[in-house]
């Protein structure tokens, strides 16, 4: 008697038991679950490891080594567009030129410290 017993425990642990065939089922639907997180970590990883390269310094992106000197030394190129801001406000002056006079666009050179 004791052993048929056992034999009944062993076999409903088998089927719903921690590990048994119903719990498969949810096994492997934890397993995708983690496997998802464990993508999305990998592409967050391989972005901090892409922005950490570009901070190494034997490793510098041209463009950003160009597109940095150029906006310390306050240079352009032929093709750029550019766009004054006053100063005070931090907003676009004018698309139009003539609206301004020479004096005015002194004036705004004059009180921007950087230039």
């Amino acid at each position: 008697m004791a052993l048929l017993a056992f034999q009944g425990y062993l076999g409903y642990s088998a089927i719903n038991g921690n590990f048994g065939i119903e719990s498969r089922d949810e096994i492997l639907a934890d397993i995708q679950v983690l496997k998802d997180q464990s993508s999305a970590l990998q592409a967050e990883i391989d972005s901090f490891s892409h922005r950490n390269t570009l901070l190494n310094p034997r490793h510098l992106d041209p463009d950003i080594v160009t597109e940095r000197a150029r906006a310390l030394l306050n240079m352009a190129n032929a093709g750029d567009i550019l766009v004054m801001v006053d100063p005070n406000t931090g907003k676009p002056i004018s698309g139009k030129f003539q609206e301004l006079t020479d004096s005015q666009l002194i004036d705004i050179i004059n009180s921007d410290s950087i230039l």
